[in-house]
């Protein structure tokens, strides 16, 4: 039994084998991660909801884009790593691999003092620019001031863990996020309901547990010997490493902050409709992020598939797995949202009781179902590039989709709806821009996709051609 749980969590080699096997062994322990990660978002907004009120949900809501927006610089790390780990170790170049898992912990705590100490300075500004409700705007001040406070357990959970997948161990990084969940469930209804800490307990239960999930990678990571021993020296800042984590992971870092800016552009234009659209607008985040899993799921297990090959030079293998893993990826995300589609009025009540609310949400989500399937052919083709070096190309479509398409036609169908009856316009728009934006962002991937420029990217070649 001992011996069958370690081969689980074993580093994957993904250049034998079929690709759709390989594929979907990897993601399935990511997908059931992904529905952990949810159930975080979840279980803080269940137990503000119950326990504090609707406010507070919408409270929870509102912070979330300046969240993830001072969460970017950890975004960049994290995929630039991903990619550089995916290729030395389908390369088998253990070295350079090591010098790269070095380097980004070392990366990380810089990134992690810049957040604490911005994030304390902005998290004010940004609320009142955002136009938040004087309702609310002290719990998410509070909110954010305990995450940023407590970043380093964020940061390092969620950039070490992309480390084992790199190396095709999805299965390590399931149990440990399934133990902070744990943690994260129990401690969310110690402080909010017990200790009547509101939002400020949320977060500190979130903050905690994933401190304890990121100290267990680290742990698995420091006894991987046969694959790479981490010392000391590895740890040091080497310029030719560090600037390729960077090159390789401010693309998508940069594609994250464009995105959480046009997400805080939009956050404005959602508290423009009221409490009551902010909070529906909560439900319907987390309820969307169960339909995106698949998405992102297979997105992830697709560049590390593509790493790996690309740094064996197995291209042929890499169309393969490009082409059944987005089949698979958007049929998983059609059943999915269609189970959404019939329970989601269930779903949807467990957050609130207030039926008004239950039935905006719905509405909301019947404008996006169309959307998902279009955005499992972007996750996944945008993995096959990321993972073989191409990082800026999903990077330009994610600008071109977010700032070109969705901002302006959020706000333009805004203001052609606006009546007197309704000042701001319908808040269909902040829905029907978002849907507009997933279907184009997959025509245009899947455009690039086929041009194959990503191909001329891979960072093992660039090193072995210097050998």
């Amino acid at each position: 039994m001992k011996s069958r749980l370690k081969n689980m969590s074993a580093p994957t080699d993904m250049t034998q084998g079929p690709p759709w096997k390989k594929i979907v062994i990897f993601t399935i322990p990511m997908l059931i991660g992904n529905i952990a990660q949810q159930l975080y978002n979840t279980v803080d907004s269940i137990v503000v909801g119950h326990y504090v009120g609707d406010n507070a949900l919408a409270a929870v809501g509102s912070a979330s884009p300046i969240m993830n927006l001072l969460l970017v610089l950890f975004i960049g790390i994290s995929v630039g790593t991903s990619v550089m780990v995916s290729q030395y170790f389908g390369a088998k170049q253990n070295e350079e691999l090591a010098k790269t898992i070095g380097n980004c912990i070392t990366l990380t705590a810089l990134g992690t003092v810049v957040i604490m100490i911005l994030g304390a300075i902005i998290v004010r500004p940004m609320l009142l620019l955002l136009n938040t409700p004087d309702s609310i705007i002290d719990w998410c001040a509070s909110y954010l001031t305990v995450m940023f406070v407590g970043i380093a357990g964020v940061a390092y959970y969620n950039i070490l863990s992309g480390i084992l997948r790199g190396l095709g161990d999805s299965v390590s990084a399931l149990v440990y996020l399934l133990i902070s969940t744990v943690i994260n469930i129990v401690l969310d209804i110690w402080f909010v309901a017990s200790f009547h800490m509101g939002v400020m307990g949320v977060a500190l239960a979130t903050v905690i547990a994933q401190g304890v999930s990121g100290t267990l990678c680290m742990v698995k990571l420091s006894r991987m010997h046969d694959i790479f021993i981490l010392r000391k020296h590895h740890m040091k800042m080497d310029k030719e490493y560090s600037l390729n984590i960077i090159r390789l992971g401010l693309p998508s870092g940069l594609t994250q902050a464009i995105f959480s800016m046009a997400m805080v552009l939009v956050q404005s234009l959602t508290n423009s409709f009221g409490e009551l659209f902010i909070a529906a607008n909560v439900i319907l985040m987390r309820v969307d992020g169960f339909a995106m899993m698949p998405n992102f799921s297979f997105g992830t297990a697709l560049t590390t598939f593509a790493g790996q090959n690309v740094g064996a030079r197995r291209y042929d293998r890499v169309n393969q797995g490009a082409r059944q893993g987005t089949l698979i990826a958007m049929g998983v995300s059609a059943v999915i949202t269609g189970l959404i589609l019939i329970f989601g009025r269930y779903l949807m009540g467990i957050f609130t009781d207030t039926e008004e609310l239950v039935d905006l949400s719905m509405r909301m989500m019947w404008i996006l179902s169309v959307g998902y399937v279009g955005m499992a052919v972007t996750q996944s083709l945008s993995g096959i590039m990321r993972g073989a070096g191409d990082t800026m190309t999903p990077m330009w479509i994610s600008i071109v989709t977010t700032v070109v398409i969705r901002v302006p036609m959020a706000y333009g169908i805004s203001w052609f709806t606006r009546s007197d009856a309704l000042p701001n316009g319908r808040s269909e728009c902040v829905y029907i821009s978002l849907l507009l934006s997933w279907v184009m962002g997959a025509v245009i991937t899947w455009f690039f996709y086929r041009r194959g420029k990503w191909k001329e990217k891979a960072l093992s070649q660039e090193n072995n051609s210097k050998k």
